[in-house]
């Protein structure tokens, strides 16, 4: 059996699971999120614990009950405390500003970039050059950071471009005379 899935998930006060056949709801104070659980997988709730086995022998099932392991443990963690990621614009002129559901970017291009913000997602620019996406889905919430990164990404010389937070750019040396 996965290590991963060998590990229980205790569930945090104030967190329901529902578990019907294979969907599973999980209930917290910031959302609700809902997921088909793969069907080589059996999940058992004992006294706020959950505990992931696969159905049957074989690799695909053992990695498949780690696999929903770690997309639960995501659900739990998203519906308690929530996700957040955070972007930088660095640059001479880039900045970001929040107008209803459409994230305004200026990145250097002729023309301002705009980004229509998904559902179950809140973007926010505490400053002009930083973007906070934060949500409760951890995959919807690095997808948005994601797509927004993908406009300019940083380049290797100056390291002009939107990155986040924690990431470490190499730059490059420029040419020598």
């Amino acid at each position: 059996m996965s290590r991963v899935a060998k590990k229980p998930i205790s569930l945090p006060s104030g967190v329901e699971v529902k578990l019907n056949n294979q969907h599973l709801v999980v209930k917290g104070s910031k959302g609700t999120l809902e997921r088909e659980i793969h069907f080589l997988v059996m999940i058992t709730l004992t006294e706020n614990i959950l505990n992931f086995s696969p159905k049957e022998e074989g690799v695909n099932a053992d990695a498949m009950a780690g696999t929903a392991r770690a997309l639960v443990n995501s659900m739990v963690i998203g519906v308690s405390q929530g996700f957040e990621k955070k972007l930088l614009l660095v640059g001479v002129g880039y900045k970001a500003e929040v107008k209803g559901k459409i994230l305004n970017l200026n990145l250097g291009f002729s023309h301002p970039v705009l980004y229509t913000i998904p559902d179950g997602v809140t973007v926010e620019t505490p400053s002009q050059t930083e973007v906070l996406v934060k949500g409760v889905d951890k995959e919807l919430v690095g997808q948005v950071a994601a797509d927004i990164r993908k406009y300019r990404p940083p380049e290797p010389y100056k390291g002009k471009g939107v990155r986040y937070s924690d990431e470490v750019i190499d730059l490059k040396e420029g040419k020598k005379k």
